[in-house]
């Protein structure tokens, strides 16, 4: 039953079986690069602000750099479990989750 309850589970919503599976996702490039970019914009707004002794575009441009940095590492994301100590499906991963619940 519980087998038939996954098949209808991933024909009806992929997206959630692939979120719940615990597959990681590669490191997204296009995101890296992106927040590469904006710690240069950033960088080239600050040094502006601080030519021309503007503050706040000095500040804005902190924000710009600093909101790059957090972009491009919250694009790594840490390597998941080999999968040979995953349990093969999402109905044998969700049992052993029970099991620890109600065992404990």
């Amino acid at each position: 039953m519980l087998q038939e309850m996954e098949a209808a589970l991933m024909t009806e919503d992929p997206r959630l079986v692939s979120a719940l599976s615990g597959d990681a996702k590669p490191m997204a490039k296009n995101r890296i690069l992106v927040g590469l970019g904006l710690v240069v914009l950033g960088i080239i707004v600050l040094f502006g602000g601080l030519i021309a002794k503007m503050t706040p575009v000095g500040l804005l441009g902190f924000i710009i750099a600093l909101g790059g940095v957090i972009t491009a590492i919250s694009a790594i994301r840490r390597p998941s479990l080999p999968k040979a100590k995953r349990p093969s499906s999402l109905g044998a991963r969700l049992e052993r989750r029970w099991d620890e619940r109600n065992n404990s």
